[in-house]
């Protein structure tokens, strides 16, 4: 498949997990990559396993609004468009306490990669769209963000408001052509999920591992680029301001403790 062929893709998370996937597999359909990350050896390793040529890797910290802002003048201007966006880039945080008791710097920091860092893309890309006629931009959003007991309050909370601002943003831009849609992963074994997972074999509950959803496992990082790629491409054109689930069905049903065996 050449879905992307000719196509210029910013791909941000882009040294691993979902967003290595991804940038693997736009390039792997004809799409020129950029790839953002702030692990900068790791995203130079990924660089080497792209298929094609004329990717480029960008050390950005997707916080960094005039560093945002000067990239995608950048690419536009070396390419004369930008196709589509990958917001990707993301933080656990790694606070589950109750709120009463969560670490407020961690929700700033969280705040601030999650949805900001989605914001920023959105928005500078958004413009270049605009005066092209048109463009796609997928979000990476989280079932934390649909219900809670996916991730921690802070990371939760952001998810859901990059639910928000894909909504809003696709209302926004419609009538430019520009496509805004979302893709919530259930859980996925990615390094920032690795610590789960350690826990799990740590204490003998691998065997639990995505039993709480429909299809009684965990997902991996294809199956998500699968659908991202699928929102971002042609084959999507009348699909915008969406929320897909790819959870194994977790948030089909209720889900409530106890209620599964």
């Amino acid at each position: 498949m050449n879905r992307f062929d000719k196509k210029i893709v910013i791909v941000t998370g882009a040294a691993s997990g979902i967003g290595q996937t991804c940038a693997m597999r736009f390039a792997e359909e004809g799409a020129t990559v950029v790839l953002v990350d702030r692990e900068t050896d790791a995203l130079e390793q990924v660089m080497t396993t792209l298929a094609g040529s004329g990717h480029e890797a960008a050390a950005v910290d997707v916080r960094d609004e005039p560093a945002v802002a000067a990239l995608v003048e950048r690419i536009a201007a070396a390419h004369g468009r930008i196709d589509v966006v990958c917001n990707n880039a993301g933080i656990a945080g790694g606070d589950y306490a109750p709120v009463i008791d969560n670490d407020l710097q961690t929700w700033r920091d969280v705040v601030d990669v999650n949805l900001f860092g989605t914001m920023h893309f959105t928005r500078a890309a958004g413009r270049h769209m605009r005066d092209a006629g048109g463009g796609a931009i997928v979000n990476t959003a989280s079932v934390a963000g649909i219900r809670s007991g996916a991730g921690g309050n802070a990371y939760s909370a952001s998810k859901a408001a990059v639910i928000s601002l894909t909504q809003t943003s696709a209302c926004d831009l419609g009538s430019y052509n520009i496509r805004v849609n979302a893709v919530c992963p259930g859980l996925i074994k990615t390094g920032m999920t690795q610590k789960v997972f350690d826990y799990a074999e740590a204490n003998d509950k691998s065997h639990k591992l995505g039993s709480r959803c429909e299809l009684r496992r965990y997902g991996r990082p294809e199956e998500i680029a699968a659908a991202i790629l699928f929102l971002a491409s042609d084959d999507a054109s009348y699909i915008t301001g969406q929320v897909l689930p790819v959870d194994g069905g977790n948030t089909a049903s209720l889900n409530m403790p106890g209620m599964k065996v």
